[in-house]
């Protein structure tokens, strides 16, 4: 088993592994670009009253596609599991971005049964991600311990109530004048949160508990 507390940087990296990061990469790009496209014609858009299928389509098919390459593919697996832990936790800090949320709520843009435990939970996680990446900074082996895995758990929960709130306030809706829907998330630019960015979230809270597994099998061998 390779060490897994070492930096990213530190890992061998093979040809064939610098081709699968490259190959993720134009996934990724080709992936937004046809969110950007898909969303400019409004495929994401339905009734009023009806579930958001588009968008759970939208979220649920590539992290479907994540978890089957991870345990298909060996090349996207290693990809996955020597993937720099502090750039993920970077990344999730974005997440404090849900106070958006909250001045959507405030504007009546978006309704308050959506707005306010989708922003809440973003905040929480965007504030205390700092903090996790300093943590990883001064002690790689952090990532085997039960705050980081419950942490991640808390950061994909947030994001299954925000999905889960968002397409019961979609279904609920009745279409009358002037009532406040989840209907702008359906639409650009704010349909790029749930169909691109919230997946991604999901993901990188999916490889960081993967990697933490990984790294609490390779302590318990070295016990």
């Amino acid at each position: 088993m390779s060490n897994p507390v070492l930096s990213q940087s530190a890992q061998p990296r093979s040809p064939a592994l610098r081709g699968t990061k490259l190959v993720a990469a134009v996934v990724l790009a080709v992936w937004f670009t046809l969110v950007i496209l898909l969303g400019a014609s409004g495929a994401f858009v339905t009734p009023p009253g009806t579930p958001p299928l588009p968008i759970l389509i939208g979220v649920t098919a590539p992290i479907i596609v994540f978890l089957a390459a991870f345990w298909m593919s060996r090349l996207f697996r290693e990809l996955v599991l020597t993937a720099d832990l502090r750039l993920m936790m970077a990344i999730q800090a974005w997440r404090f971005a849900g106070l958006g949320f909250l001045a959507l709520y405030a504007h009546g843009v978006l309704p308050g049964s959506f707005a306010w435990p989708a922003g809440l939970g973003d905040i929480a996680i965007g504030v205390t991600a700092p903090w996790l990446l300093v943590a990883l900074i001064h002690r790689p082996s952090f990532a085997a311990s039960k705050t980081f895995v419950v942490w991640n758990a808390l950061g994909v929960l947030d994001l299954v109530v925000a999905l889960g709130t968002g397409a019961l306030s979609s279904a609920l809706a009745v279409g009358v004048a002037g009532e406040i829907t989840t209907g702008p998330m359906a639409l650009l630019p704010l349909v790029l949160i749930p169909a691109y960015f919230v997946p991604i979230f999901i993901m990188l809270h999916m490889a960081a508990l993967f990697q933490a597994r990984h790294l609490a099998g390779y302590l318990r061998e070295q016990a």
